[in-house]
Parts: structure tokens; sequence; C-alpha cells
């Protein structure tokens, strides 16, 4: 199956909208050593489409993992889908504490578990920017703190 071309301007409008932070994580884009990535929150094979309602920014590890998924097994054993930046707010399912992205619901608990928010490395990376005052931006800041 071939991937649909996403054009330079739905690009614009997909960074544009999540102001350079990558949807899943919040980590901003100047931030990361791969950059950011256009991503069909509902992949092509599972029938979604490449309409600016269905893509998001991505960092390059979230994109990765997350790859075609669009549903795990939660901790109980149910099928729930992954956390969606057009349809979710970030912090009905998710909240910051220190450099770690806790889970606050199931679709958090498998969206973080697949997208592996808190494995080593990428805690390390956001200990390392919160250090050095970049984490979380002025733009991720407001995603936190809105209220579920």
């Amino acid at each position: 199956m071939s991937t649909s071309y996403i054009t330079a301007e739905l690009r614009r409008q997909v960074v544009a909208r999540a102001e350079n932070l990558c949807e899943y994580c919040l980590i901003h884009e100047d931030d990361t050593f791969f950059s950011c990535h256009v991503d069909h929150t509902i992949s092509e094979k599972h029938g979604g489409a490449t309409v600016s309602n269905n893509l998001a920014l991505a960092c390059t590890f979230c994109n990765l993992y997350k790859g075609s998924d669009i549903a795990s097994l939660s901790s109980g054993g149910v099928l729930t889908r992954f956390f969606h930046p057009r349809n979710d707010v970030w912090s009905e399912h998710f909240a910051l504490s220190g450099a770690s992205i806790e889970a606050r619901t199931e679709i958090g608990e498998v969206t973080a578990r697949l997208l592996r928010f808190n494995v080593g490395d990428r805690i390390v990376e956001r200990q390392a920017l919160i250090q050095a005052g970049k984490y979380p931006s002025r733009a991720a800041i407001e995603r936190i703190a809105l209220q579920p």
C-alpha cells in the first residue's frame, strides 16, 4: 500500500496548529535531534485519510513507536484506542511529573506504554531539557494546564 503525499502547505498547517510540539510527548521540534514528522493519527491502512483532522505532529520516537497502531490492550486486558490529538485533551489523559509523563486514563496508559514515553533515554532527554529550561515549553505548559 502506498502512502499519500502530504503537501508542504498541509505540513505547514499541521506544524502551526501543533505549535512545533510533538502532540504526543510535547517535546518542541527544535529540541529533537531528528525533528518531527507529520503522522496519520488513524493510519491509512486502517482507513485514515490524509486530511488535516487526521494528521498530527510527532517526534521521531513517538512516530516510530506508534507506527500504524491505533489501539492496544490496557493493563486490565481491555482493547483501548490511542490518544487522538484532534479529539482528546492532553491533560485529561496525561500528567507531567518531573520528566515522566504519567497516564491518567486507559487511553493514556496504552499510549504512554506503546510510545514508550518513560523509557530510560526519553526520561534522560526530558531531564536534560528541564535543566536547560526548555521542557516543557510555554506552548506545552498551556496543554498541560488545560483542565479536563
